[in-house]
This record gives C-alpha cells, sequence and structure tokens, in this order.
C-alpha cells in the first residue's frame, strides 16, 4: 500500500476512534452522494442534477451513517457482542424483519417527496405498486450482507462496510425509480 493511501487510511481509522458517529455520517453521505452521481450518469442524465446529489448526501449524513451507528451498538449490546452462529442469524432477522423495510420505505418516500418534489398522492401510488417489489429484492441481497457484516466485520466499521455496499444498493434503487418514472412519463 503506498504511504499517501496508509496515512490515509490510518487517519480515517483515528477519526473513526476519535469521533465515530460524525465520521460514520460523513462517510454514508459522501457514498450516498457518490453514488448518485454514478447513477445520474447511468440513467443518461448528462448534467449532474446538484439539487439532487445534495439531498441524498443529506439523507446518507443524517440518517443513514447515524441510524446504522446507534443500530449496530444496539444490537452488539442486546446480543452481549455474541459472534455465534446462531446469534449472527438472530441479528440478520431483526434487521431484516424491522430496519430493511423501514430504510426502503423511508428511501423512496424522501426521494419521492423530497428530491423529486411529488405530491403525496403520487408518492402514495408508487410506494403501493413497487415498494413490495424493492422490499423483495431486498431481501435476496441484503440478508447475505448483514451476515458478512456481523460475522466478519468489527463493530467499528459495519456502517462504513454497510454503507460502500448501500453505495451499490443505492445505484439500484435510484435506476429502479427513474426506470419507473421513465415508464410513466
Amino acid at each position: 500500500m503506498g504511504t499517501l493511501a496508509k496515512k490515509g487510511l490510518q487517519r480515517y481509522m483515528s477519526q473513526l476512534q476519535h469521533h465515530p458517529l460524525r465520521t460514520k455520517a460523513i462517510t454514508a453521505g459522501a457514498l450516498s452522494g457518490v453514488s448518485d452521481v454514478v447513477s445520474q450518469k447511468l440513467s443518461g442524465i448528462q448534467k449532474i442534477q446538484l439539487r439532487r446529489l445534495l439531498l441524498k448526501v443529506l439523507f446518507g449524513f443524517a440518517y443513514l451513517g447515524p441510524f446504522g451507528h446507534f443500530l449496530h451498538m444496539f444490537l452488539d449490546k442486546f446480543f452481549k457482542g455474541k459472534k455465534d452462529k446462531k446469534t449472527v442469524a438472530k441479528k440478520v432477522v431483526v434487521e431484516q424483519l424491522t430496519v430493511s423495510p423501514l430504510n426502503n420505505l423511508l428511501f423512496m418516500i424522501y426521494f419521492g417527496l423530497v428530491v423529486e418534489g411529488r405530491p403525496w398522492i403520487h408518492v402514495k401510488s408508487k410506494l403501493k405498486k413497487e415498494y413490495p417489489s424493492v422490499q423483495l429484492t431486498a431481501w435476496t441481497f441484503w440478508p447475505v450482507i448483514g451476515w458478512i457484516n456481523h460475522q466478519y466485520v468489527p463493530l467499528q466499521l459495519r456502517v462504513v462496510f454497510q454503507s460502500m455496499v448501500a453505495f451499490c444498493w443505492g445505484i439500484f434503487l435510484n435506476l429502479r425509480a427513474r426506470t419507473v418514472a421513465l415508464t410513466k412519463a
């Protein structure tokens, strides 16, 4: 590893240790933003929509990072930091039956109301139509990520790991939202 990369990683880990909530929030916000830029480019948007980008950064910074920080601390405390297969399975089930549906629902509402500026009636209609398939897709993907996260990733890095995977999930959700919007246009 190059000296610059090594120093950067050491500095990041130091920030994560001394300021975990802030570091996780900034990381989630930055990765949400990069995910949105990639999504915009893949969906054919020529000029980056700065308002949309900033709103996606805000969602990652204000919600995903902090919520993930407290969620993983709670799960580890509730399950007493255990990493045996039975406990990890319980953590994944709890996460998938509570947090996964909530995160996807909140993202779709936020994206429709705030990012796209659609009226609630349109967002509600889209939720009824699209939410079940988005959540079913999430349940085919996120349990594996959750297992890896709870089994192999240290507590202080779980939100960072989840944010990196959410980078790809965010692209999927954005492209899905874009596809649905184009089919209705």
